[in-house]
């Protein structure tokens, strides 16, 4: 974890996802950096998120790479509702395998560990 990435992986104790924009051109981006790269501007940040996504990609794994992890479970790509080019790898809960499809609306679950919360995503329920 580094200073500019610490409120991503952390906002989550807050129920808060926090992607870097710039505060020049507006624009938002991930991984966090100390410059957007679209204007070059240095006045970026953190800030809030709506927390709402769409599934843009997705695969089901069927390996048991980790115990914490069961297979099968869903790795994907999200796309941002405030700016769909702004992706996230994460990965899919609280829903069955079969369920998921491209398009689908999600929204931010996080994953309370001691130093980091996790942001994986959930079908969205309303």
């Amino acid at each position: 974890m580094t200073e500019e990435s610490r409120p991503f992986w952390t906002g989550g104790f807050d129920n808060a996802l926090r992607i870097h924009r710039c505060r020049s051109c507006g624009k938002w981006f991930h991984p966090p950096v100390g410059a957007c790269f679209r204007c070059r501007s240095r006045d970026v940040g953190p800030e809030q998120t709506s927390g709402r996504a769409r599934v843009a990609a997705y695969t089901v794994n069927h390996h048991p790479w980790f115990e914490a992890f069961p297979p099968p479970y869903v790795i994907a790509a999200v796309e941002l509702e405030e700016q769909p080019d702004v992706r996230l790898t994460t990965c899919l809960v609280d829903c069955e395998v079969e369920q998921v499809q491209v398009g689908m609306a999600v929204e931010v679950a996080f994953d309370l560990q001691d130093d980091v919360a996790l942001p994986f995503f959930r079908p969205v329920t309303a």
